[in-house]
């Protein structure tokens, strides 16, 4: 019993590292900095704001964005925006 669990504890191990690999991931992606919050909230519009009390932040950051980017370069970024998967708020 002993030599199985000396056998599985390091696969166990590493499958878990390689879960919180992915979690730290998804934080890392939808963490935003104390710049992002105030130039949002100085140049923010009706819109964004709206946006930010439904969706949460990660969200309205986006919106804000592709409203500061030109229209050419934003509707390049719109299309692989919407293919990823939805961000939870």
């Amino acid at each position: 019993m002993q030599g199985l669990a000396a056998l599985l504890f390091p696969a166990v191990l590493m499958l878990f590292a390689l879960a919180m690999e992915k979690v730290q991931t998804r934080i890392d992606r939808l963490a935003v900095t104390q710049d992002h919050v105030e130039e949002f909230l100085e140049s923010a519009g009706a819109a964004q704001v709206d946006t930010l009390a439904k969706e949460g932040f990660p969200a309205a950051l986006d919106e804000f964005r592709s409203r500061r980017m030109p229209d050419t370069a934003g509707a390049g970024r719109d299309a692989a925006l919407s293919a990823s998967p939805q961000r939870a708020s």
